[in-house]
């Protein structure tokens, strides 16, 4: 688990995000059990941890596919900030609207990473 994420897929996923116009960011992805919005008190306790995002899933899902062998790429759409980041109480709704709204963006950077990545794999 040294390099759960492979830093080869996310250098794959940096360039497939220029190319459409897109900038991802890295960072350090804290895995809570859920569901739930985190309280401000543990969102600062993460932070101190080192943590720049919380959710829900993705880490459970890198550690079996890790013990298997497999290469892994996380990608997280941030659909919230955290509990005492916004002036507005954090709602399902915020969530759901975020993701909406960038649905495309994300479905054409996987489009093109995905055919990257079938490119790389020996055939």
């Amino acid at each position: 688990m040294s390099e759960a994420y492979s830093k080869r897929l996310r250098q794959l996923a940096i360039q497939a995000a220029e190319l459409e116009g897109q900038r991802l960011e890295e960072g350090i992805y804290l895995a809570v059990s859920g569901p739930s919005f985190e309280t401000p008190a543990e969102i600062r306790a993460y932070r101190t941890m080192g943590a720049t995002l919380v959710g829900m899933s993705t880490v459970p899902e890198t550690i079996v596919a890790r013990h298997m062998g497999i290469e892994v790429l996380g990608i997280s759409c941030v659909t919230n900030l955290a509990a005492g980041l916004s002036p507005t109480p954090l709602s399902h709704a915020e969530v759901f609207e975020a993701g909406r709204q960038v649905e495309r963006k994300l479905s054409d950077l996987l489009e093109r990473l995905a055919m990257w990545i079938a490119a790389t794999v020996e055939k």
